[in-house]
């Protein structure tokens, strides 16, 4: 077969080396935009051998550049030190529109065969990112990923296969075609994980290419796979379209449009959830308006002769991957939607769940096939909350966290925990060096390491609001020290949708581990740990605002080794939000229900203390509460004790103890300030708060009591 790179045309979208001259040559074609530039990029074949001769990748000289890898010896960077938090992603500045332009330029015959190119909007990925091959679905064109093109180019280096509009490649030469871009990468840097995306087509690609090469380490990342081609609901009209009129092939763009896509979640990309409701409508309305008028286009992206040709090898794609599943030893995720009218998505994830040794699956109910396309989560979002992401064999989540983005902080905060930011207007105080107390977190300090030790509210309630005032004031990261249920138990994988536990890991947490909060201090990250743990947050009836703190002040000990500040903490505001009607000893009462609680308990994951082989003994269960009127939520993180010099305190156990009963009361004096403070606050209630919101300033602006 020709090779992936003789011949192509490119639009401006995608980037060309200038400074590879000897090897290729490029000249700028005129188009009839002005505002777009072509380039036809040319090569021979005995340049990509001599690459092969010389151990490295056409694919890796980065994002959009065409040049063998020189290994260079550096020292590792962690990706947050790359990569500030808050960061711009770029999702939502393109849609499904900016996806049709590109391809009514990319399907301009050139006689090429298949080839891989990169978009110039990817940029340039921080040192040492994984490769990212974009496998398409039934358009072939490659450009799939617009809408996340941005923010993989950050921390991967992405290339996307292009299959030309008339090229009719057996699907056996593809995978061979992509095996060679991944045997190329795996004999350059053999302990890096490669990554294929594969949407509807390219996901029974990305299977076959898994299941022929069991021994290169691949994450697949599969959007609504066609492995259940066989079963679509589509089949009995497949046979219709080799017989219907040329004159009416100008249709089946949108009967296509409407059976792949859901055009509302496509047209709704890049309206901010802030918006009020008649203003989501009007930009909606225009995008929709805008949107129509190209699917037209469709007819010459998939012509009547290229649409019957793909629809074979669809079918042919199907039968081959699903005959080598049980080969499939890759680590694999499947994004399957609630909506397709294409293939049966949902029923399919399920299958390959249960028919690949190490998969994962995640819904998206309200999506149709063109997943990637539709406004959903940006899917950087979706690798990084199922810990999907790393640059070794394993995923450290120290090493291999990616900073939240500001596209991540808006929806995290507006919509997944719009409703309790809203409702608990929370107020932030905290204590200068010199014991004054005042609004804000200017007491807290900014330079780590710093370890925030608190008060955990009933369900955690404070988490939310407490990290985005952290990001939003201070732009500060704060690593949350999580149960290992959210990780490795039953609670993050109780639903297969993208929910909280996969939220908590984008926002930073981290498993409770003596070993992490070692990393994490080493690493100087601001850290948030709770001594009391579950045992404070499940508490029973009468027992909110008293602390549950184990006797081992190890705590102390360690943030004495990294000379770090520690921050003693309160929070209340609980009884605020709700009342406490059903506790533990209440469930274990009724037949049936604690039975289920004794068997969620037996199976679930229990917490060992790596420092002294102490077992933790928290019952998990879900609290009964009654929701009242929303009052609430106050914090004050105390005066910061500096251990800086007091190594000491990790040999003298008898000095650590008393500092960590130092903290520990300093916690309960917060929560005694703020608990009679809070009668001062004329803003205590939701409904002056938001009639404040209304007349003056935003929700996060409202004032509190003087402190």
């Amino acid at each position: 077969m020709a090779s992936a790179i003789l011949t192509f045309r490119v639009s401006p979208c995608f980037g060309i080396n200038p400074k590879l001259k000897p090897r290729f040559r490029a000249e700028r074609l005129v188009s009839g935009d002005d505002n777009l530039s072509v380039y036809s990029v040319n090569g021979g074949a005995g340049s990509v051998m001599e690459e092969k001769e010389k151990k490295g990748s056409f694919l890796n000289g980065g994002n959009g550049r065409l040049k063998p890898r020189i290994e260079q010896k550096m020292v590792k960077k962690r990706v947050c030190e790359e990569l500030e938090v808050l960061w711009d992603d770029g999702y939502g500045t393109k849609t499904v529109k900016d996806y049709l332009i590109a391809a009514e330029e990319m399907i301009k015959p050139d006689g090429g065969p298949p080839r891989w190119f990169c978009p110039v909007e990817c940029g340039q990925p921080i040192n040492d990112s994984p490769l990212l091959l974009f496998l398409p679905g039934l358009d072939g064109v490659g450009m799939g990923l617009i809408l996340h093109h941005k923010a993989l180019g950050k921390v991967f280096k992405v290339q996307c296969l292009h299959i030309p509009v008339q090229d009719q490649t057996p699907f056996e030469e593809l995978v061979k075609l992509v095996e060679e871009a991944i045997r190329l990468e795996h004999a350059s840097r053999p302990n890096t994980p490669i990554y294929l995306v594969g949407d509807s087509f390219g996901g029974c690609l990305a299977l076959a290419v898994a299941a022929r090469n069991p021994t290169i380490d691949l994450v697949l990342i599969l959007a609504n796979p066609a492995t259940s081609f066989g079963r679509s609901q589509l089949q009995p009209l497949f046979p219709i379209l080799e017989a219907f009129p040329d004159g009416l092939h100008v249709t089946i763009p949108y009967l296509l449009s409407l059976v792949m896509g859901e055009p509302v979640k496509m047209a709704t990309v890049g309206i901010e959830g802030r918006l009020s409701p008649l203003q989501k409508i009007e930009q909606l309305s225009g995008n929709l308006t805008a949107l129509l008028p190209l699917l037209s286009g469709m007819a010459n992206i998939i012509p009547k002769e290229t649409l019957v040709w793909k629809l074979k090898l669809l079918k042919t794609a199907s039968a081959y991957t699903n005959s080598r599943l049980h080969a499939v030893k890759a680590e694999v995720l499947v994004l399957a939607s609630d909506k397709d009218n294409m293939l049966p998505s949902q029923d399919e994830a399920q299958r390959l769940m249960n028919s690949l040794s190490n998969c994962k699956v995640r819904r998206f109910k309200d999506n149709g096939h063109t997943l990637l396309l539709e406004d959903s989560l940006n899917l950087l979002t979706i690798i990084k909350g199922t810990c999907k992401y790393r640059h070794s064999k394993k995923h450290d989540f120290i090493a291999d966290f990616v900073p939240p983005s500001m596209s991540e902080f808006k929806y995290a905060f507006d919509e997944v925990a719009g409703y309790i930011r809203f409702a608990s207007g929370s107020a932030m105080f905290s204590t200068m060096e010199d014991g004054k107390i005042v609004q804000g977190l200017a007491g807290v300090p900014n330079e780590g390491p710093v370890l925030l030790v608190g008060y955990h509210m009933l369900m955690g309630l404070e988490l939310s609001c407490l990290i985005e005032a952290f990001l939003r004031e201070k732009k500060i990261m704060v690593r949350g020290i999580a149960h290992p249920e959210l990780f490795w138990g039953k609670l993050q994988s109780s639903s297969n949708e993208f929910a909280f536990s996969d939220w908590v890991k984008v926002m930073g947490a981290l498993p409770v581990t003596a070993n992490y909060l070692f990393k994490a201090l080493s690493t100087k990250s601001h850290v948030l740990l709770y001594p009391g743990g579950a045992r404070e947050a499940l508490h029973y009836k009468g027992e909110e605002y008293k602390l549950f703190w184990p006797e081992q002040p190890e705590f102390v000990r360690m943030a004495a080794r990294f000379g770090a500040t520690i921050v003693p903490f309160g929070t209340v505001g609980e009884d605020d939000i709700a009342e406490l009607v059903l506790d533990y000893n209440d469930w274990m009462k009724i037949p049936v229900i604690n039975e289920r609680i004794k068997e969620s308990i037996r199976d679930g994951i229990r917490i060992r203390d790596e420092t002294d082989g102490e077992v933790g003994n928290q019952q998990l269960f879900i609290p009964g509460m009654l929701p009242k009127i929303p009052g609430r939520f106050y914090y004050l993180f105390g005066k910061p004790i500096k251990l800086k010099g007091r190594e000491d305190l990790t040999k003298n156990r008898q000095d650590a103890n008393d500092l960590y009963l130092q903290v520990k009361s300093e916690v309960e004096q917060c929560i005694d300030y703020l608990l009679k403070k809070r009668e001062e606050d004329p803003y205590r209630s939701i409904i002056d708060r938001t009639i404040y919101g209304a007349l003056y300033s935003s929700v996060d602006q409202v004032p509190a009591f003087k402190p």
